[in-house]
């Protein structure tokens, strides 16, 4: 969810200082509530792991690479 929000993982320790700063939500709650205000659903519709993620970015660049190849060989 976050991902999909913009939210820089590098960040997050400032975002999750609850301990200091009681008035603070837990940062999955925090992160839930904003994916909330921002698309109007609780989840996201795919779920997908920063693995899979890297697989098919890798997958969709190596297809569009072979079809390049093709198209050039023509």
């Amino acid at each position: 969810m976050a991902r999909e929000l913009g939210l820089n993982p590098r960040k997050f320790g400032g975002l999750s200082n609850t301990k200091q700063e009681p008035w603070k939500l837990p940062l999955p709650d925090f992160i839930e509530e904003l994916y909330f205000k921002h698309f109007k659903k609780r989840r996201p519709d795919n779920v997908r792991s920063s693995e899979q993620m890297v697989s098919d970015y890798n997958k969709k660049k190596e297809e569009h690479r072979d079809q390049r190849l093709k198209e050039k060989e023509s």
